[in-house]
């Protein structure tokens, strides 16, 4: 099956470029979230129809991020204390099937996953990580030991040592069976109203004459530390990564900063950074003017070379939840970008499906107007691989044809980015000569305008896992006419 690339190439550099309004490297994620479908999916499936409608509903999705050029998704693969996935250790939500622990007839996981790649999307596998919700689910009912019950919902102890091993029995799970991209993190921290959690007898029998705020952050350290150290042993590309609270700690430019995740839910993921136990993170910086330009700025300055990208809280643009305007999504933009932020990703994915306010159209028109390659992860490697072989261009009926070759030294999987040029040379340092990346295959079909005479120049790369480019293949130049020649 022919894999086309939708793209009318003799549009693409019609308009001016500016090199640092759009970044040749950037995250562009969304959060998709599948606690109660309000992401996805919407329906459910019950027979072989519902299925397919249930699937084409993410393609559908998928194709929309594709088309306005963004890169990652995080998707919600464990709910509260359930998961969208065949697991051993916990049942899967009745939201895909509408029966609890009922399959719907595929493995929803495995699907995004596979869809995500064609469209040249990293899927990142996004846990929330201690809340269970409300009713005695699997892990209360077998693990009773580990839970706790705090303003009518379950929640996993941090502080007890078994904690730390049911969480990574889960991540080594998901790790283990599917190709995914990264696994993040959402909860990792002890609850709202945290001065009430019910563990004075686990603190009493664990805390080891450490401070009660101190003792709780040291149970999150441990398992943060444990659980990428355990997949940096098993798969060093998968990337960690999680989202806590949008400011870190009340800093002096906003010393009455209100709920942070240092002090309030004893979360501290800066030390994450500095200790090298996180390779990204996605703070929740669903805040405007004061409560979010400063934490920026301190997230920035506190990365250890690592990645961080902002969490936009676009939905707070719906009434109920603020009513921001669109002005408001597009100055957080503006500031990420002049701060060297390696990143957005957008919560809820709905606002951006639904263009409320028009955000989608300024996305793929704006700011997302080019593709982007992601950010190296030079931090876990630095082999650059060589470059793709054998690149050829050809015409196929009124389409184009490139093909390349996998560099022969080579046996890990890589990615593929193809830069082009209209009127000259390739520059494959200017985002606005990047025809599409994240390329899976090893060949691709370009529509062109047919009835047009044009020249073309290509080039392309290849990636490995960690994001490393390689150098580019040699220019090839096309003369495409509407005439046999």
């Amino acid at each position: 099956m022919r894999k086309y690339l939708l793209l009318l190439l003799t549009t693409l550099l019609l308009q001016p470029f500016y090199a640092a309004d759009h970044p040749k490297r950037e995250i562009r994620a969304v959060w998709i979230m599948t606690f109660y479908g309000e992401d996805w999916p919407k329906t459910t499936a019950t027979n072989e129809i519902s299925r397919k409608r249930q699937q084409q509903e993410l393609c559908d999705k998928l194709d929309m991020l594709q088309a306005a050029n963004f890169n990652t998704v995080f998707l919600q693969v464990r709910l509260r204390g359930d998961v969208i996935y065949p697991s051993a250790i916990e049942p899967m939500n009745k939201v895909f099937s509408g029966k609890y622990d009922v399959s719907p007839g595929y493995d929803p996981l495995a699907f995004a996953i596979e869809e995500c790649h064609k469209r040249g999307l990293e899927c990142h596998a996004w846990f929330v990580t201690y809340p269970l919700g409300q009713g005695k689910k699997t892990a209360v009912k077998k693990r009773p030991e580990l839970c706790k019950l705090h303003e009518k919902e379950w929640y996993l102890d941090p502080g007890m040592p078994g904690t730390t091993d049911y969480l990574l029995s889960l991540v080594k799970e998901v790790v283990t069976n599917y190709d995914i991209d990264g696994i993040q993190f959402d909860y990792i921290r002890y609850p709202e109203k945290a001065e009430t959690f019910p563990d004075k007898d686990t603190y009493a029998r664990y805390g080891n004459s450490l401070g009660l705020a101190a003792w709780r952050r040291d149970n999150i350290n441990r398992t943060v530390t444990r659980i990428y150290d355990w997949v940096k042993q098993a798969k060093p590309w998968v990337q960690v990564s999680s989202s806590p609270l949008g400011k870190y700690n009340r800093i002096p430019r906003v010393p009455n900063a209100g709920w942070t995740s240092y002090e309030t839910v004893h979360q501290d993921p800066q030390l994450w950074l500095k200790q090298g136990k996180h390779d990204m993170i996605a703070p929740m910086m669903y805040y405007k003017y004061d409560n979010f330009y400063p934490f920026v700025d301190n997230w920035t300055e506190n990365t250890n070379g690592r990645l961080f990208i902002s969490g936009l809280g676009t939905y707070r643009m719906r009434t109920k939840d603020g009513d921001w305007s669109l002005y408001d999504i597009a100055e957080q933009m503006e500031y990420l970008r002049k701060s060297n932020a390696n990143g957005v990703a957008f919560f809820r994915a709905s606002q951006v499906f639904g263009d409320t306010k028009g955000l989608y159209k300024m996305l793929k028109s704006k700011y997302f107007k080019y593709p982007a390659l992601l950010p190296p992860l030079t931090w876990l490697s630095k082999e650059r691989p060589e470059a793709p072989l054998n690149v050829r261009v050809e015409r196929a009926g009124k389409d184009l044809k490139i093909s390349w070759r996998k560099p022969t030294d080579t046996t890990q999987p890589l990615t593929y980015t193809i830069y082009y040029s209209t009127n000259g040379t390739v520059n494959p340092n200017r985002a606005e000569n990047i025809l599409a990346t994240g390329i899976r295959d090893t060949e691709v079909y370009l529509t062109v305008n047919s009835e047009k005479e044009q020249e073309y120049s290509f080039r392309v790369t290849a990636s490995s896992r960690y994001h490393i480019e390689s150098k580019p293949s040699r220019e090839i130049y096309y003369y495409f006419s509407r005439y046999s020649k």
